[in-house]
């Protein structure tokens, strides 16, 4: 897979050209030099804008992917560990708060399904929220 452009290898990984520009600017991914009008690259390209791709989708911020493609190279795994245990307790916490989201709409959904007479559970609880 050497010699792909740009657009090929935002096919490999699924994504736009934008986004690989987008990592170019950011100082994710390399910006290899141009023969000509066209800039090409090799399946280490590939390999790193899948390994961005799948570190966005554990939930791993820009900066942090940037640390771990560092880190890559170091074989600091001390510094991956509190990386990945930092993500991993904001997970923890993003869960819960989901939890308690579900819990309390399933609760007025009950409420606003019961038959009962006068403004839906739902919308007044969203509406008293809004004015505090």
């Amino acid at each position: 897979m050497a010699n792909l452009t740009i657009s090929r290898l935002a096919a490999s990984a699924g994504v736009g050209v934008e986004t690989v520009r987008f990592y170019q600017r950011k100082g994710l991914m390399p910006v290899p030099a141009s023969s000509g009008a066209v800039r090409h690259y090799d399946e280490a390209d590939v390999q790193r804008l899948r390994f961005i791709r799948a570190a966005q989708r554990a939930g791993f911020s820009l900066k942090e992917i940037s640390e771990l493609l560092a880190l890559d190279a170091s074989d600091d795994r001390a510094r991956v560990q509190a990386l990945t245990r930092t993500r991993l307790a904001a997970l923890d916490a993003e869960m819960a708060e989901l939890a308690a989201a579900k819990a309390m709409l399933s609760g007025l959904l009950d409420e606003c399904t019961s038959g009962k007479a006068g403004p839906c559970p739902i919308i007044a609880t969203f509406t008293a929220s809004a004015c505090h």
